[in-house]
Formats: structure tokens, C-alpha cells, sequence
């Protein structure tokens, strides 16, 4: 199958396409959420990222929560979240991210968290805890997980694994040629690593995501689309890139919708069992269909 590009080249100061303006999140499902976040101090990726498809989200009972505290030890171009000297674990988090599940209703959660690349263990063994809480107190509840790459190293990966969460998943942000730039600790190779590890050890359902806009060629995402396949990844979300601040890697290109559904076609005739493609898609848009 052959496609032509038809992205839009824009200046980073240039307003957003019509594509990418957003309503307001409405609804009496968002209200009544809205209302127990701010009651309870209930900290979800959904409100301190500010995401676009939160009142869509919340309606359908699914959120998106952090742990392992909200500062990184890589410093990504693409991220907004903080790099330095992460805070002390604080070991009764699995117990507050699962209260606040069951406060919420929440139920598909999306856990996901910074890089821990100060810690041994590189933060799994919070991970494994806090997915083994939300089994405790959510029983109904199913799960996604979000991991960083813990740098490879299997036995870290293995207790994600041993917790069996529904969906899985690793995002490679990038294609290969931007990935030093754009993820700057980060290896190409070894994120397609751990996605295939994943598959080989039984993960029933594994997931990656790319943003698209930062000077990638078409024939680049579609390889990188190519070599997830060639992983045995099920889903894939390709979403918009849009800068955080001034500090952060430019807007290179808007994709247009157009070319966002070609890669829609292309990864379903590929066999991926879902793709989620659009602007404003996030890695977990619509996380809630894709564990079946």
C-alpha cells in the first residue's frame, strides 16, 4: 500500500489547526468525578496533564494515574513532567492510587509513572504493590500498565508480567531516526525489546504509542508501525505532538486528518487489533476497548 504525505508544515508560533481545538468536557458522569477529585485530592495524569479527551474518557468509567511521584530521572524533549532527584518512594501509594480507583468507579484504570532510574529495582516493585492493591480493593476493576523500559533489564520486567495485568504497554514516542533527540535516555531498539519480551512471556494484550509531528517522514512511521508488528504488538495510538513550554522540541508538523486515517488503514491491514489515530489521541484514548 503507498500513501502520500499530506502533512501541513507549520511555524511553531502559528495557531493551531481547527482539528486541534478542543471542547470543554460536560456531562453529568465528568461533573460527579470532577467533584470527588477535588474533594479527595485525587491526583489522575487526566487533570495535571490537562488532557483533551477527559470528559470522553471519565464518562466511559476510565482514568489515568501516576505513580512513583511526578519527578523524572530522563529528561525527554518531548515531556512536561519534571526532571531532577525524584522525592523517597512513598510506600503506601498502591493503597492511595487504589482508593482512589474506588472512590472514582473507575473501571479500567490506566497506570503509568516516571522514570526511576535512581532506584535498583527501577521502581517494579512499587509497580507490582500498587497493581496487586487496585486487585484488592477493585476486584472488578481491569488494568492497563504504562511502563518505562526499565532499561531492559528482564527480572524488573518479569514482575509486571507476574501481576498479569490486562494490557500492557511500552510507547516508542518516536521513530528510530528522532529517538536520541526526542527521547534522549531511551534506546529504539531496546523499547521494541521489551514489547517482544512481553509478548514471548504471555501478555495477552501489549500496546505502543507514537506522536507524530517532529520532523518524522511517512516512510519512517510506517517502519516503525512495521517493526511493532514485527514485535507482536496488538494496539497502536498515534496522536499529535504539542509542545509543553518554550524549553521543550518544537511543533514541526500538523498532521492533517486525512493522513492520520491513512495510518489508521495502513496498521489495520497490517493486523493490528486496534488503532487509534487522530490528533488528539492519547496512549490511553479509549484504553477501556482495547483489552478485548
Amino acid at each position: 500500500m503507498r500513501m502520500n504525505s499530506e502533512t501541513t508544515v507549520a511555524p511553531v508560533r502559528q495557531p493551531k489547526p481547527k482539528w486541534l481545538r478542543v471542547k470543554l468536557p460536560t456531562g453529568k458522569k465528568y461533573t460527579e468525578l470532577r467533584s470527588l477529585v477535588d474533594r479527595y485530592d485525587l491526583h489522575t495524569i487526566c487533570t495535571s496533564g490537562s488532557c483533551p479527551n477527559m470528559g470522553e474518557c471519565w464518562s466511559e468509567g476510565t482514568a489515568t494515574f501516576m505513580i512513583l511521584g511526578n519527578v523524572c530521572t530522563r529528561s525527554c524533549g518531548f515531556c512536561g513532567v519534571k526532571t531532577g532527584r525524584p522525592d523517597t518512594l512513598d510506600w503506601e501509594e498502591p493503597e492511595k492510587v487504589a482508593r482512589s480507583i474506588k472512590l472514582m468507579g473507575i473501571k479500567h484504570a490506566v497506570i503509568t509513572s516516571v522514570d526511576r532510574d535512581d532506584l535498583k529495582d527501577m521502581g517494579s516493585i512499587m509497580w507490582a504493590e500498587t497493581v496487586k492493591a487496585i486487585r484488592r480493593m477493585n476486584p472488578e476493576t481491569t488494568l492497563e500498565t504504562l511502563i518505562p523500559d526499565f532499561q531492559g533489564n528482564e527480572r524488573n520486567i518479569d514482575r509486571i508480567v507476574e501481576v498479569a495485568p490486562e494490557v500492557v504497554s511500552h510507547n516508542m514516542e518516536t521513530v528510530k531516526r528522532l529517538t536520541r533527540e526526542v527521547r534522549i535516555q531511551a534506546q529504539y531498539d531496546r523499547s521494541l525489546g521489551v514489547l517482544k519480551y512481553l509478548k514471548q512471556q504471555g501478555i495477552n494484550r501489549t500496546k505502543s504509542g507514537i506522536m507524530l509531528g517532529l520532523g518524522e517522514t511517512e516512510e519512517e512511521v510506517l517502519q516503525t508501525m512495521r517493526d511493532l508488528r514485527d514485535a507482536e504488538v496488538d494496539v497502536v495510538t498515534i496522536g499529535q505532538y504539542l509542545q509543553p513550554s518554550k524549553k521543550h522540541l518544537p511543533v514541526k508538523q500538523f498532521i492533517t486528518p486525512d493522513q492520520f486515517k491513512k495510518y489508521e488503514t495502513f496498521g489495520l491491514e497490517m493486523g493490528f487489533r486496534h488503532v487509534e489515530s487522530s490528533a488528539l489521541v492519547r496512549s490511553s484514548y479509549k484504553a477501556q476497548k482495547h483489552i478485548n
